[in-house]
């Protein structure tokens, strides 16, 4: 293995924090990951990572070299793309990272469409409700439905959605319509697991945020579970309006507090500040922006597309 190689894997090996991480990975044994690792501080002459029964870390030279060494390979990724596109040809694999919901629920679609224009384009979607660090060099873009965003990103708004109240025709009609948020108090709630909120629920009165915490009957990190026990009548949720929109055209969901509805949740596409952006991944978000102002049928306000850069 040549030694662009061998800091490739020292590199994922920092990523990951173990070899044995990065021989699944890499579909090699953790045996050769070390040969390889071995190689390179032989090369180099200095010791790049401290090694004990538990864990690794990096020395003072590992920590230079490994960001210097991802640099590196950073410029040779673009050098790539830069390449390809000379071709006229978007070609690549590009990971991203997106919400259960959203993803689950609208991005298949978007992708199907992007990639009939692209088809030399692979994407890798992965589905989770926690942030990512695009620093760590996992996905090349995520997918955040957010009031708020983390410095040191590029984030362009592909769409916008507003966060609800919502319950059933029939839980509503046995249990009573709440009109202000204190009678949640005596309803049964439905909650979502791991927002920023935690364990309230947020309002708007009067222009100012009001958080309450509820007394939840069922919670879940899902919220296509939510919405499915929102609509059997176990209780009352709060919501992204978009992971609900079939929900309230098919009339198993009406939307109740409508005057302390919060203001309307961004959904950015986020990545990473670059010299050169690799064409895969801007034409996938300027696609995503164009596709959602055209299949915007959630919410009728209009897109603000800004790229914006957190700082």
């Amino acid at each position: 293995m040549d030694k662009l190689n061998n800091i490739q894997v020292f590199c994922r090996i920092v990523e990951l924090g173990t070899f044995a991480a990065v021989a699944r990975e890499m579909n090699l044994s953790a045996m050769m990951i070390s040969k390889y690792m071995a190689q390179l501080e032989e090369s180099l002459g200095v010791a790049l990572l401290n090694r004990t029964t538990r864990q690794l870390s990096l020395t003072e030279a590992g920590e230079i070299y490994y960001y210097r060494s991802k640099q590196l390979l950073e410029d040779f990724s673009e050098l790539d793309e830069y390449t390809a596109q000379l071709g006229r040809q978007v070609k690549g694999t590009l990971k991203i990272s997106a919400p259960i919901d959203f993803g689950g629920i609208y991005m298949v679609p978007a992708i199907d469409a992007y990639q009939r224009e692209h088809p030399g384009v692979r994407i890798q979607m992965t589905l989770h409700n926690s942030r990512v660090n695009l620093s760590e060099g996992s996905f090349d873009l995520s997918i955040l439905v957010t009031d708020s965003l983390e410095p040191g990103v590029v984030a362009r708004k592909i769409a916008e959605t507003r966060l609800c109240t919502y319950a059933s025709p029939a839980y509503l009609a046995e249990h009573g319509e709440p009109e202000q948020i204190d009678a949640l108090h005596s309803h049964r709630c439905l909650h979502y697991i791991d927002t920023p909120h935690k364990d309230y629920w947020v309002f708007n009165i009067d222009e100012d945020e009001v958080k309450i915490k509820t007394n939840w009957h069922f919670a879940s990190n899902n919220g296509r579970a939510l919405c499915q026990a929102a609509a059997l009548g176990m209780g009352i949720t709060q919501a992204p309006e978009i992971s609900v929109a079939n929900y309230l055209a098919h009339g198993q969901l009406v939307e109740i507090l409508q005057a302390y509805r919060m203001p309307s949740l961004a959904v950015y596409a986020t990545y990473l500040q670059r010299r050169f952006l690799p064409a895969k991944l801007t034409t996938f978000v300027d696609f995503l922006i164009k596709y959602f102002a055209e299949n915007n049928n959630y919410n009728d306000d209009k897109l603000n597309t800004r790229e914006k850069t957190t700082i």
